[in-house]
């Protein structure tokens, strides 16, 4: 898995969001490239230690959203995305390390604090987790069905 780590270490973390109930993380590649990790497990983003954005998040409506929040991007998860990518505009953070642990266990740091950690949670040969150039070659646990 040490392609993983060669794709983004380096890379401009750009945003987070989701495509319906999958976590994305955009980053921007050195050469301007279009850089993305899709989520299918169980993610959290964490920064100096605290919870701040979790797959979980999804599921809570934001206050007033009714029951059609999931499917109008309105839930405790959106917002706090919103939230989060707004100082990462701002900030324009350079990712420090990536590990792919046992069992496909991912974590991606960028500074100031930030860590984003996923953690496959089946037994079968589904797809947890990828990391791609827009384009080109993608990296994923497990290895077979990406």
């Amino acid at each position: 898995m040490d392609e993983v780590g060669r794709l983004l270490e380096g890379a401009v973390v750009g945003s987070v969001g989701r495509a319906v109930d999958r976590g994305v993380v955009e980053f921007a590649g050195p050469e301007g490239q279009v850089l993305m990790v899709h989520l299918q497990c169980p993610f959290r983003i964490l920064q100096g230690g605290k919870l701040i954005l979790g797959l979980q998040d999804m599921t809570y409506p934001q206050k007033g959203a009714g029951p059609d929040a999931f499917d109008r991007f309105a839930t405790v998860y959106d917002a706090r995305a919103e939230t989060l990518n707004r100082g990462l505009a701002a900030l324009r953070p350079p990712v420090t390390a990536v590990t792919v642990g046992p069992a496909g266990a991912l974590a991606v740091t960028w500074e100031p604090g930030f860590r984003l950690e996923a953690f496959p949670d089946c037994s079968g040969r589904v797809e947890a987790w990828r990391a791609f150039a827009r384009g080109g070659e993608h990296y994923g646990f497990p290895p077979g069905p990406v």
